[in-house]
């Protein structure tokens, strides 16, 4: 059985309201799948994140 990786929005602190997940099969898609989140349902900028923002990021990536 192959490990996959999951982030769910919601477990960022202060998006508790956002529904958005995503699964992938490495940790490398779950980032670009993040970034692609960020950009389509928050308007956000990932080139813009800081060293600390994806410090805490990286800690919200789980083993499934």
């Amino acid at each position: 059985m192959s490990t996959s990786f999951s982030y769910a929005c919601k477990d960022y602190p202060g998006m508790e309201s956002c529904p958005g997940k995503v699964v992938a099969q490495t940790e490398d898609e779950v980032w670009k799948l993040m970034e692609l989140h960020a950009v389509i349902a928050h308007g956000e900028d990932p080139s813009l994140w800081t060293d600390e923002d994806r410090a805490e990021l990286a800690k919200l990536i789980t083993p499934e």
